[in-house]
């Protein structure tokens, strides 16, 4: 179990304290949500959580099976529905650099597409996940 605290600052903004390290980030309201976006919002944080999520668990797999991986990246958008408001989609861009055979591809693939966030998701918030490979 961790556990996350959070505080309301005032002005739309949060600070959340992680139990277990004690490290810190700030959110605050976006423009288009009577905020100032000053910060990630709450909802930026869910598109930042799949992405370091796929990321993360692709590092995972790759340590076991000796891959190099240092250098991957990943884009998420997030999109919001008007009404209710709410994310309606979060496409994801892998971009992996290096020379991979068929077998490290197909196991890094199924890595992205089984990472946690990614599963507890509602299947109404559409998630695509795009990889590319560049040697």
């Amino acid at each position: 179990m961790v556990t996350i605290t959070a505080k309301y600052e005032g002005d739309l903004c949060c600070t959340a304290t992680h139990g277990p390290s004690e490290a810190r980030l700030n959110t605050d309201a976006p423009k288009d949500n009577e905020g100032l976006g000053r910060y990630f919002s709450p909802t930026d944080l869910v598109a930042t959580a799949l992405g370091t999520c796929i990321l993360t668990t692709m590092g995972i797999v790759a340590r076991r099976h000796g891959i190099e991986l240092q250098g991957a990246e990943v884009k998420v958008e997030k999109h919001m529905n008007a009404q209710p408001r709410r994310i309606g989609r979060l496409p994801v861009e892998v971009v992996i650099r290096g020379s991979f055979d068929d077998a490290q591809k197909k196991l890094l693939e199924n890595a992205a597409h089984t990472c946690p966030v990614h599963k507890s998701l509602h299947p109404d918030v559409q998630a695509p996940i795009t990889i590319t490979w560049r040697a």
